[in-house]
């Protein structure tokens, strides 16, 4: 049986061409949702993007870094088809330079969904990996949502970034710190390896050094084979997943995305040769995780 087609949402036209791939329409919703916005626009867009995904689809691609909240209702449509309960949870493992639980108080973005998804009564718990930023430094301490780290439902896992503030909080087993990104990633294999549960992958591939692929955000240090090699001790366990972190030229109309996205040090104003030098990069990359991780999926 043939496996199913890696599905691109295309809000961005960002994405190359994948073989046998099912691309969804959805330029139009670019500067809606694009970085964030509030539930409402978020929950129409959600229902338009439902309406094209076919019932059975592989890897779903989402353009650029800035649409990575997309993977919450692709969470929650996986929970809904698999029949997740509370008693057979899912796991959810996201590659990320960033812990993706920042604080917004006006809906919801990329930088903000972990949270909504770790809270989830379905999921047993969500780990981010990959972690360089120094968003889960202790000068942005106050910006990081801390019931879930508090509760044992996220578990940031990070390297090079000072975390002792997670002690004074009661939230030190929420975090994993290692001298580098090899042992970082020899740990979270061991542990995903040894103990199997059905995993939603979700990779960021702004997790990756810049000499794999440049993303328009500020990078990590995990090579490629340490991805695939994490990827492969998910064998047998991977339901869903999903890939962003392309990249694209964008202008926002919108004042508070522009304001925000340049105070996160985002460059989304790329000059064509360099665009078009990157996006290379990028679809080579796409084209070996797809297949990488449809030969680890249990589909």
């Amino acid at each position: 049986m043939p496996l199913p087609p890696p599905v691109v949402l295309d809000v961005d036209g960002s994405v190359g061409p994948l073989s046998h791939e099912r691309r969804l329409p959805l330029t139009g919703w670019q500067e809606l949702v694009r970085f964030g916005c509030g539930l409402r626009s978020f929950k129409r867009f959600t229902a338009a993007m439902h309406d094209k995904l076919p019932p059975l689809h592989g890897t779903v691609l989402m353009g650029s870094g800035d649409f990575h909240h997309l993977s919450w209702p692709l969470i929650e449509r996986c929970i809904a088809q698999q029949g997740f309960t509370p008693k057979n949870p899912l796991r959810v493992l996201v590659l990320d330079n960033h812990p993706d639980n920042m604080r917004f108080p006006w809906g919801v973005h990329c930088g903000s969904w972990v949270r909504r998804v770790a809270m989830h009564p379905a999921v047993s718990q969500v780990h981010v990996a990959g972690i360089t930023s120094q968003d889960i430094g202790s000068s942005h301490a106050w910006e990081n949502y801390l019931r879930p780290l508090r509760a044992g439902k996220l578990t940031y896992w990070s390297c090079g970034v000072n975390t002792s503030w997670a002690k004074k909080i009661g939230a030190s087993k929420a975090f994993r710190s290692f001298s580098s990104i090899a042992e970082l990633v020899q740990a979270l294999s061991l542990q995903m390896s040894e103990w199997p549960q059905d995993t939603y992958l979700s990779i960021d591939k702004d997790v990756f050094a810049a000499e794999v692929v440049r993303t328009n955000w500020d990078q990590g240090q995990m090579l490629e084979k340490q991805a695939m090699d994490l990827v492969d001790a998910l064998r047998g366990q991977i339901i869903g997943s999903d890939i962003t972190g392309d990249v694209s030229s964008w202008h926002y109309s919108t004042w508070w995305k522009r304001l925000m996205s340049a105070g996160d040090g985002q460059d989304t104003q790329i000059d064509v040769e360099t665009l078009a030098a990157w996006q290379a990069g990028q679809h080579g990359l796409n084209q070996r995780l797809v297949q990488r991780i449809a030969a680890s999926s249990t589909s």
